[in-house]
């Protein structure tokens, strides 16, 4: 069972960054891929950005050239370091996690989530 441990967020105001990390533990597999999702007040969950194991990226639209997300896999942490934040970017921010068996089969988890907060 994978446990994932968000840390990193809290109230700035607009223009300014943060950044989020996750801590992965638990792995028997191995970790594939990791993502960040974010989910604003009354809305669903949104993807914002993800790495995949081998290294490629992708990023949500709303983030591109602003949002940089990074992993040590030596120490499995996600990094999201976040630059240019505006009031839009308000919301819980999760870690996701993923790991496959070499036939396939795949477990998925998710962290807590921490609050990310931008004041105009």
């Amino acid at each position: 069972q994978v446990q994932l441990v968000e840390s990193g967020g809290g109230l700035v105001q607009a223009g300014e960054s943060l950044v989020l990390a996750c801590a992965a533990s638990g792995s028997a597999l191995g970790i594939n891929s990791m993502a960040w999702y974010r989910q604003a007040p009354g809305m669903g969950r949104d993807f914002v950005a993800t790495i995949l194991k081998i290294g490629s990226t992708n990023y949500a639209d709303s983030v591109k050239g602003r949002f940089t997300i990074s992993r040590n896999y030596a120490k499995n942490i996600l990094y999201l370091p976040m630059g240019s934040l505006n009031p839009e970017d308000k919301a819980v921010y999760y870690c996701y996690a993923d790991e496959c068996a070499p036939k396939g089969l795949c477990w998925y988890y998710w962290g807590q989530g921490t609050q990310v907060t931008v004041s105009a």
